[in-house]
């Protein structure tokens, strides 16, 4: 059920000190200065320094004029958000942006340690995410979407305004008479998710109104079946082992063995299959009943390929692109 702003941070209960990731827009103005309010001198400010366009400089003046009158130390975590050839702009600056709040995060553990990251993240911003799953085919974990809680290197990190309109958050950011900035890109509907947001969010308003309540549940669903898919692969992987023998593979049903693959491939190789790949992979494996009988087949940064009775991975070489040879290597 929607929340409203003050109750979302009514209920939000970090573990202290607390850094907030700071933008310079309004949602991340609000959270900072309810929560720097709320605990004076155990909050800090991350803002990360894009590169990407002239008005970054701007924000990062904005934020600093922000945290000096709230006694609020501010990190500015410079980063290259240029993406790798093939990769969308909007997910280059989000690993680089995490990547950046990481390194902070881990950079204060000396002293005063940071023990919860709260990002400003909000129902429409979780509506626009459950949206582009759908838009991309995404199976459950896709549309799991954003979780509100989740650890990572010994650190909890936050989204407490999951629940709270976008429209919530403005309005009471106005109420303060803070000021905040606007990022020019946030209207640039070349992107998909502006085109979500400027087009269909407004649809849905008014044609299912508690849109926002209803997809969140439906994202919890799916992260719950998400999560017993994972239990069920690390089971069936202990079964199969590792490498996975083709004789276990071809015992389990079509979509475990795809569950258990894809769990191998991107929990030990770092890459995840397309649905494409998955199909092909188990019609090899099902067709491998002779020794002759070979796979090899491209996924993400590598082979997979048989190794005698096993399923076996090859790397691919260093400085090879989508157009290299289409074998693995030796």
């Amino acid at each position: 059920m929607s929340l409203s702003f003050e109750a979302a941070l009514q209920a939000f209960a970090p573990e202290l000190p607390l850094a907030v990731g700071l933008s310079g827009g309004a949602d991340s103005t609000a959270l900072l200065l309810a929560c720097a309010r709320r605990w004076p001198g155990q909050v800090r400010a991350i803002h990360v320094h894009h590169g990407l366009q002239a008005a970054a400089d701007g924000f990062e003046r904005h934020c600093a004029a922000l945290c000096e009158p709230l006694q609020v130390p501010l990190t500015v975590q410079r980063v290259d958000a240029r993406g790798l050839p093939g990769q969308s702009p909007e997910d280059a600056a989000r690993q680089a942006r995490y990547q950046a709040l990481d390194a902070a995060v881990q950079a204060s553990q000396a002293q005063n340690a940071i023990k919860s990251v709260a990002i400003a993240q909000h129902a429409d911003d979780q509506a626009e995410t459950l949206l582009l799953a759908l838009s991309r085919g995404a199976g459950v974990a896709g549309l799991a979407a954003m979780p509100a809680r989740w650890r990572r290197a010994g650190v909890v990190w936050h989204r407490p305004l999951l629940r709270v309109a976008g429209a919530d958050v403005r309005r009471w950011l106005l109420a303060q008479g803070v000021a905040w900035v606007e990022d020019p890109t946030n209207s640039d509907e070349r992107y998909t998710r502006n085109r979500i947001r400027a087009q269909l969010l407004p649809v849905l308003d008014a044609t299912f109104p508690a849109f926002r309540d209803t997809f969140a549940r439906s994202a919890s669903h799916a992260a719950e079946a998400s999560e017993l898919l994972h239990e069920l692969a690390v089971l069936d992987l202990a079964q199969v082992g590792l490498p996975p023998t083709l004789q276990a593979l071809r015992a389990l049903s079509p979509a475990r063995q795809a569950n258990v693959l894809r769990h191998w491939l991107r929990q030990n190789h770092h890459t995840t299959p397309t649905a494409a790949q998955l199909a092909e992979l188990h019609r090899q494996i099902e067709a491998c009943s002779t020794r002759g009988h070979q796979i090899c087949i491209r996924v993400g940064c590598g082979w997979v390929v048989r190794g005698s009775t096993v399923l076996e991975w090859r790397d691919l070489p260093a400085g090879d692109g989508a157009d290299s040879p289409k074998a693995p290597p030796k």
